[in-house]
């Protein structure tokens, strides 16, 4: 019934060996005094020594630590002394005194006659340890302690103890937080020593007990508080002594001496009896093992658990997969055995043949596994270690398995709550509330303590009552039960799977309305309805008995396996049923099978879907077929699933992952509505049926349930046992821990889709009962003009969010390399320490008014109880479990990072506001954030607490623009940037004067107010579009003011920013605000930008004025050129002084005399200053603009050539068809086509000196000198922004308004001139309007001096000689100057 959870093998057979409560260490000593510390989780070995002899390791550590502290003394180093035999091996640390304490406090709270029989109200012991975690080695001849942070140890000789043999310790509880932590030795001589851990002396004796050498100790409290020490002799002695330190005498003497074990007494163990006072447990010599009353100390039971072996172990066990089995003990066999009803049945049945457990390799043919020592988990009771004589084996018991109780609704307004349980064979009620007691966890936030002791003990002391009653229905099986309650908590239904039996009884009487054969069984959590597989009872196997005939064991055989395939084929003939329970407490069939897979069911899950899971056949190794057949025989605590839980050691778990063996089927239809799931280990639907959660061994995958399925996420809470459902909260028990999921669905688009369905829905129906009403006068509409507020629906992702309420982990404390020296004051504890528990327990500030103010985000973990645990769930504010001995326990919830967090969840934002006024204002962020997720962006933004950045983002998600302005005001520091002055009511000179000082304060401020905006320039455009969104123009143009005044500072915004500030402010009809913004553009250099904006605007005198006084005088020529404008001729002579002014330049550069006379050698040297003249000067003009130095020419109206494309030609616009005008040459200068519908400047030519001609021929632009750009920098520097691809326009929001830069569309419908409007006489011919051949006339050897007409008029209207004929075409892109 055990598995393997870990193994590791060794050398030698371990002999002592020891579990730490809280990590995953185990230490342990082999027959050669090798003490190891392992972690078993992570299976790697922490620490190793050799504590019999010397361990030359710490030897040489301690003499480097001697040289480095300058101590030269030549004493014998304790670390040299050897070590004898190790007696016992420990932890001891804050953790294992804290739960040691519980464990004796909350034993002793069981009796009826218990001084306190409130849960979890003890006093916990101050931190001693400060964060070291020690490792205690006792050994015969010194202990060593050993801090397993620090690595340090400290070794106290026998000669510190009266030089006796040291042979058992037991760690002893302190009274008050001043006193030094004890440490009880028994030694060879009878006498009980304790030894101070801070002054590493003796201070007390326990005599006059023992005659004989001590062999155990043990601490325990009685049931009226008294704490006891037990010592076993080896004379057979059990001796009482106080342990209370209200003495200070050195010499105590026995309370009780008892005669206990002939031979001597090996152990002796503390009990915890339900309702009962604690019980001792003691195994000796002699082959027995005895039970003590710890009130009256008398023998209660005395038994041979195994004959002719005597036990070297033993454990106080409750496991509730075995409700009677109490005690575990081992002799030195393969076996661990356990004591069934030990004082009155007192049966001993093996619990694990550990030899089944280890891999076969492991066992050698001819070794046989020998148990050595045994120890229980004190804190999880499914983990048991074993070290045997092949190595350490833990071994772990079904953790899956949950104790017998069910909680029961609580009617309305009833404080006290109850839950129905099950013990041996008799019903039981139990009820439990918060008692009327002053519990401070309750009226002020859970953190405010009046006692003296430290805070954060405070929090999670909930005072509870609780009584039992007896039920007088009688259960009819005392075996392993499930408990589970009806959807209405009328009905309470029992399953003894190793029956198997059910029962369903009513709870209102406890009279049974339904029974039968079953393991599998599941409720529906909307209605009174279950599903159950009914099996019959397999015939009972005939035994064979020993000396009979052949004839009698063939027949006797011959029966077990006639029963066996009975019994097979009953399992697997046995379907799903599905009954109903009526009001009148009947139960009625629904479906007598549901028609699924043919596959045996094996498991059963309730909810709001039925979920079933079916047997896989695959194939698996012969090696874990006796680990599945083991599983698949133990009956587990979800219904009767025989799935496994764990990853590690699971037979079933491979690479790909869990089977898909789970289907859901619909309680109303019985039909599948998924496919083959992976089967999880349980499942826990919401009680509004809104989310679900299937839980897996490693995680928790929730999903959301409306309007449709669908898969929020999985958190890593690996090993969970149980959980419960409270609205959006998941509350989740695992074996070491209790945490709280918090849940929402967010908004994704089906959800809007389904509330516009809804919607649309109603609106129909209101439609349809109106008409059935009043006729067809319900469907007369009056038009009228209808006001629509588009309401912006922002989707939000899912949100979890893990928080741990509980863990057995003990509050850190001051880690010791920080630890200062500490004084003394009033015998208390030092005023350091004070301090530092204020300043790191403190929970709690006080704010004005005297209200508690919690300064962390989250309150300290509580104390998880010990055991596997019932979530009941929340009932008056906590978090209510019951553990294994039926006891209730309390979870905190009042602290206000968790109190707001619930009631955000639980669906009451407003009262989680008004709890976050107790939380610190610097948490308020991290708790909006989470409101936010939770879908209460409006409730959030009523935190006081939250930044400005969180406000504004809060602000635009609830639609709350007005504040959203406001943050991003105050952020930016902008709130009177943009406002404008009464400067034109200023009529007084002092009034002027100061305006004026002002207007250079205001200047120097909106610099700073500037950088502001530009760090938030995204979130004001944000708020713009949100606001245009929603119809708040009034917002839209505060921030408009804003970043207007921003653009117009140089270097504040860029490009993208600037574009879209234009686009907005045409949107809005801030048309001055705009030509504003045009001017400070210009002023600050942005060309590009300022163009735009005067597009936008529509001014073209402005736009020209953009390009131009940011000298960007290409794109102003070709802006000029494409309107019309009649400052054309002074742009182009401009710009041809441009560009001249960049040929003619040359850079300076340093060069020394050599490379000077070098470069001399390479460059052209002028022979006189007349050549100087042969450079002729640049003339690039825009298409069908006359030469600035040629006479006027008339243009001869041609066809277009054939083959030439027609991306090539130019279109059909108002300004006529494009000319490339060329100086006198040999060869005429290609033209250059750009994008279609453009026009492109040419390169123009002056006559070079070698021509003597009178006239030149004219050049004829074929096909292939259209096509390419021209690529002479040095002749157009500028020209490569009139090469654009087609349609390339910088803005596209501003259709019509191209950058003049990419080749302007000529648009007579945005053409202002007159003159440009009129049609080209050159295209009547021909549509395309692009000549063929283009005449150029020059002078024939200086460039004319003769002015052509105002080129403010097309050019092709002015008159010109006829051309005269072609010459051949020129090679492309050839220019001969």
């Amino acid at each position: 019934m055990l598995r393997l959870r870990a193994f590791r093998p060794t050398s030698d057979k371990v002999v002592k060996i020891q579990l730490h409560p809280t990590h995953p260490w185990l230490v342990t000593a082999d027959a050669n005094d090798r003490v190891s510390v392992w972690d078993w989780e992570h299976r790697q070995v922490i620490y190793e020594l050799k504590a019999g002899g010397v361990d030359e390791r710490r030897l040489v550590g301690a003499k480097l630590e001697k040289l480095a502290e300058g101590d030269d003394s030549k004493g014998k180093p304790t670390e040299a002394i050897r070590g004898g035999s190790v007696k016992q091996v420990s932890f001891y640390d804050d953790d294992v005194r804290f739960w040691q304490h519980w464990r004796n406090c909350s034993a002793a709270a069981e009796a009826p006659t218990a001084v306190n029989q409130q849960s979890s109200t003890f006093s916990a012991p101050a931190p001693s340890t400060r964060g070291r975690h020690f490792v205690v080695i006792c050994c015969e001849n010194k202990v060593i302690f050993l801090d397993l942070v620090t690595m340090r140890g400290r070794d106290v000789p026998k000669q510190e103890l009266d030089n006796r043999s040291l042979l058992c310790m037991e760690f002893l509880s302190r009274s008050s937080s001043s006193d030094a932590p004890l440490v009880a030795f028994g030694s060879s001589d009878g006498v009980i020593r304790v030894l101070s851990m801070l002054t590493w002396k003796l201070v007390r004796r326990y005599t006059g007990g023992h005659k004989g050498a001590i062999a155990c100790l043990m601490t325990y409290m009685s049931a009226a508080g008294e704490v006891h020490l037990v010592s076993g002799g080896s004379d057979g002695l059990l001796i009482l002594w106080s342990a209370d330190h209200i003495h200070d005498s050195r010499e105590l003497v026995p309370k009780i001496s008892m005669k206990a074990h002939d031979g001597g007494v090996v152990a002796v163990e503390l009990s915890r009896v339900m309702g009962s006072a604690p019980q001792l447990i003691t195994i000796g010599a002699d082959k027995t093992l005895a039970i003590w009353d710890t009130v009256t100390f008398k023998e209660i039971r005395r038994i041979k658990p195994v004959p002719k072996l005597a036990c070297h172990s033993v454990a106080s066990w409750c496991h509730p997969r075995a409700p009677n089995l109490d005690i575990l003990t081992c002799v030195k066999d393969s076996h661990i055995w356990a004591i069934e009803h030990p004082t009155y049945s007192a049966l001993t049945r093996p619990l694990c043949e550990l030899s089944s457990l280890v891999p076969p390799q492991v066992l050698a043919q001819h070794k046989k596994l020998r148990v050595y020592c045994m120890v229980a988990h004190p804190l999880q009771p499914h983990l048991v270690a074993t070290g045997t004589n092949i190595g350490i084996i833990l071994s772990e018991f079904d953790p899956r398995a949950l104790p017998a109780i069910a909680p029961l609704p609580t009617p309305t307004g009833n404080k006290e709550h109850s839950a129905v349980y099950i013990v041996e064979r008799e019903l039981k009620l139990l009820n439990f509330q918060l008692s009327n007691t002053a519990n401070p966890s309750l009226g002020n936030a859970g953190v405010a303590s009046d006692t003296g002791r430290s805070r954060n003990d405070s929090i999670d002391q909930l005072v509870v009552k609780q009584t039992k009653k007896h039920i007088s229905t009688p259960a009819p099986h005392d075996s392993y039960s499930v408990l589970s309650v009806s959807s209405s908590g009328k009905y309470v239904a029992i399953v003894w799977p190793d029956i198997p039996s059910f029962a369903v009884y009513k709870a209102s009487d406890w009279s049974v309305v339904d029974s039968g054969t079953g393991k599998l069984f599941a409720w529906d959590t909307c209605r009174d309805r279950y599903a159950l597989v009914e099996s019959a009872l397999a015939p009972r196997m005939p035994l064979v008995v020993k000396g009979g005939s052949s004839k009698k064991a063939k027949e006797a055989a011959a029966a077990a396996a006639q029963a066996a395939a009975a019994a097979a084929s009953a399992a697997s003939a046995a379907t799903v049923q599905v009954r109903i329970l009526l009001d009148d407490g009947t139960a009625h069939v629904l479906q007598r099978s549901i028609d699924g897979r043919s596959e045996p069911v094996i498991g059963l899950h309730g909810g709001a879907l039925l979920g079933v899971t079916y047997r896989t056949s695959r194939r698996i190794s012969p090696l874990t077929a006796t680990a599945i057949s083991t599983v698949q025989s133990m009956p587990l605590s979800g219904f009767g699933g025989s799935g496994s839980s764990f990853a590690s050691d699971d037979p079933f778990s491979s690479k790909e992952g869990p089977p898909q063996n789970f289907q859901l089927y619909s309680w109303e239809t019985y039909q599948p509505v998924s496919g083959l799931l992976a089967q999880p280990e349980w499942t826990v639907w919401d009680q509004t049926v809104e989310y679900c959660a299937f839980a897996y061994q490693q995680y928790i995958v929730i999903s959301s349930l409306r309007p449709q399925f669908r898969y929020l996420g999985d958190v890593s809470i690996p090993f969970a046992t149980g959980a419960v459902w409270h609205r959006r909260q998941l509350f989740v028990a695992t074996p070491t821990t209790i945490e709280c999921v918090f849940v929402d669905a967010g908004v994704a688009a089906i959800d809007i889709e389904t509330k516009k369905r809804k919607e649309e829905m109603k609106a129909r129906e209101a439609q349809g009962r109106a008409v059935a009403e009043h006729g067809d006068l319900a469907l007369i509409t009056v038009e009228a003009p209808q006001v629509t507020v588009s309401e912006k629906i922002s989707l939000r992702p899912p949100m979890l969010q893990v928080v741990r309420l509980a863990s057995f982990q003990h509050a850190p404390s001051i880690p010791p390399f920080i630890v200062p020296k500490q004084s003394k004051m009033d015998g208390d504890d030092s005023v350091f320490q004070k301090e530092l528990d204020d300043r790191r327990y403190a929970e709690v500030a006080v704010a004005g008014g005297g209200v508690s103010v919690a300064v962390t985000r989250f309150p300290p973990e509580q104390k998880r109880p010990i055991g596997p645990l019932v979530v009941v769930g929340v009932r008056d504010g906590v978090l209510w479990l019951v553990d294994r001995y039926m006891c209730a326990h309390a979870l905190s919830l009042s602290h206000p990072g968790i109190r707001c967090r619930c009631l955000a969840a639980y669906g009451d934002p407003v009262s989680a506001v008004k709890w976050a006024t107790r939380l610190g204002r610097e948490h308020h962020d991290d708790l909006a954030q989470f409101m936010l997720g939770m879908g209460y962006a409006t409730e959030a933004l009523h935190l006081p607490g939250i930044s400005k950045r969180l406000e504004f983002d809060l602000a635009m998600q609830s639609n709350d623009l007005k504040r959203a302005l406001a943050c991003l005001l105050t952020m930016s520091n902008s709130r009177d940037v943009g406002q404008e002055t009464a400067a034109a009511d200023a009529t007084d000179v002092t009034q002027i004067l100061n305006l004026a000082v002002a207007k250079q304060a205001k200047q120097e401020s909106l610099a700073d107010a500037v950088q502001g905006i530009v760090k938030f320039v995204k979130e004001f455009f944000d708020l713009i579009d949100a606001a245009d969104a929603t119809g708040q123009s009034d917002i839209a143009r505060e921030v408009l003011k804003r970043l207007a005044a921003a653009a117009s500072v140089k270097g504040a915004l860029h490009g993208q920013m600037l574009r879209g500030l234009a686009l907005r402010l045409a949107n809005h009809g801030e048309l001055t605000r705009l030509s504003g913004l045009v001017s400070n553009l210009i002023a600050a250099g942005h060309g590009r930008e300022a163009a735009f904006a005067a597009a936008v605007l529509g001014d073209n005198a402005l736009m020209e004025k953009a390009w131009q006084d940011t000298g960007m005088l290409a794109e102003a020529v070709l802006h000029a050129q494409a309107h019309g404008r009649p400052s054309l001729r002074n742009l182009v002579i401009a710009w041809n002084k441009m560009l001249q002014k960049e040929l003619d330049h040359t850079p300076t550069v340093k060069t020394d005399a050599a490379a000077a006379f070098l470069a001399s050698l390479e460059d052209p040297k002028l022979t006189s200053l007349g050549e100087t003249e042969k450079k002729p000067p640049i003339e690039i003009l825009p298409p069908g603009m006359p030469p600035l130095s040629a006479p006027p020419i008339v243009i001869k109206n041609s066809g277009t050539k054939p083959g030439l494309p027609n991306a090539a030609q130019a279109s059909n616009g108002p300004i006529g068809a494009p000319m490339v005008q060329g100086a006198t040459a040999p060869q005429g200068t290609p033209m250059v086509q750009g994008a279609p519908g453009a026009q492109v400047p040419m390169i123009q030519s002056a006559p070079a000196p070698s021509q003597g001609t009178d006239e030149a021929k004219p050049s004829e632009a074929t096909a292939a000198d259209a096509a390419p750009p021209v690529a002479d920098a040095a002749a157009a520097p500028g020209s490569g922004e009139a090469t654009a691809a087609p349609g390339n326009e910088e803005a596209p929001a501003a259709p019509g308004n191209e950058e003049a830069a990419a080749a302007p569309v000529t648009d007579a419908s945005s053409n202002t001139d007159p003159a440009a409007a009129a049609p080209a006489p050159a295209a009547g011919s021909n549509s395309t309007g692009a000549p063929g051949v283009t005449p150029v006339e020059a002078a024939a050897s200086a460039p004319s001096t003769e002015t052509s007409e105002a080129t403010d008029k097309p050019s092709s209207t002015e008159a010109s000689p006829p051309p005269p004929p072609p010459p051949p075409p020129p090679p492309a892109y050839e220019s001969v100057v």
